[in-house]
């Protein structure tokens, strides 16, 4: 039956209705929800590889959820070779890191999963040797990543830092504290410094001078989405928030001068 509600995922065939599908693993997934490359892509005449794919993520902490997840948007993990491919992997993993982090990182980012078992069992040892520790949460963020930027585009991305006044070693610890940032594209970095990290830059630095905030940390700093920015910053501080508003707004108003040229700040 696994096998028939797979296809009714893939291809929104009648095969399983939302009930049945329900009973069988507790999902329910319409038409409209189903991608368009999984009726291009993935093909399947047999139970066999599916049901096993299937059998072997619930018996590895896979939710309900998260199963169709994986399935939306990697369909063609129906198709591994699971004593090769998934397995192996998965095993690998789980003496090192919790399974509900296995199971996040392979529905978020499934693509970590399907190197080679060589190349695999490779990038960990590299995560490991950057400073990551299985067993926490940022292990598997950091694998991804690893496994998604080539060493060429690694060298790139610290070549652009270090010609922002970055060492080497700064790059790294970077990358330690937030792995995601060294996934990010150079077009972004220069296009996040004019409209963010200039004028939260500024705000930050006079929030300090006038006692606001006695520290402050990047990832709350240039992390947030403006709204979480400005209730973080501003809203918190209930008898200063008017003020500290229009100060925003002036940091924001002044940062439109300045432009990135290159890999240099300036002023127009």
């Amino acid at each position: 039956m696994l096998y028939f509600l797979c296809k009714t995922i893939l291809h929104g065939r009648n095969v399983v209705t939302a009930t049945q599908s329900s009973k069988l693993l507790g999902l329910s997934v319409s038409n409209s929800q189903i991608p368009y490359k999984a009726t291009r892509y993935v093909h399947f005449e047999s139970p066999e590889k599916p049901d096993s794919v299937l059998a072997v993520l619930k018996n590895h902490g896979f939710s309900k959820p998260q199963i169709t997840r994986l399935i939306k948007g990697r369909p063609a993990v129906l198709t591994s070779n699971v004593e090769k491919t998934i397995l192996p992997k998965l095993e690998f993993l789980i003496s090192k890191v919790a399974e509900c982090n296995i199971a996040s990182t392979f529905c978020s980012q499934p693509t970590t999963f399907f190197r080679s078992p060589r190349k695999f069992k490779d990038m960990v040892k590299e995560t490991k040797e950057m400073g990551f520790t299985p067993s926490k949460p940022l292990f598997m963020e950091a694998l991804y990543a690893m496994s998604s930027t080539s060493k060429p585009t690694w060298k790139r991305k610290i070549d652009f830092f270090k010609k922002f006044g970055w060492s080497e070693e700064e790059v790294f610890e970077a990358f330690r504290r937030y792995p995601s940032f060294i996934s990010f594209s150079e077009y972004r970095y220069m296009m996040s410094w004019e409209k963010k990290t200039v004028p939260r830059g500024l705000f930050a630095l006079d929030l300090l001078s006038k006692g606001v905030i006695k520290r402050i940390y990047l990832s709350s700093l240039f992390g947030p989405s403006d709204h979480v920015f400005i209730e973080n910053f501003i809203n918190c501080h209930k008898s200063e928030a008017s003020q500290l508003l229009n100060l925003y707004h002036e940091k924001l108003d002044l940062s439109k001068n300045w432009r990135v040229d290159g890999c240099k700040l300036q002023h127009l």
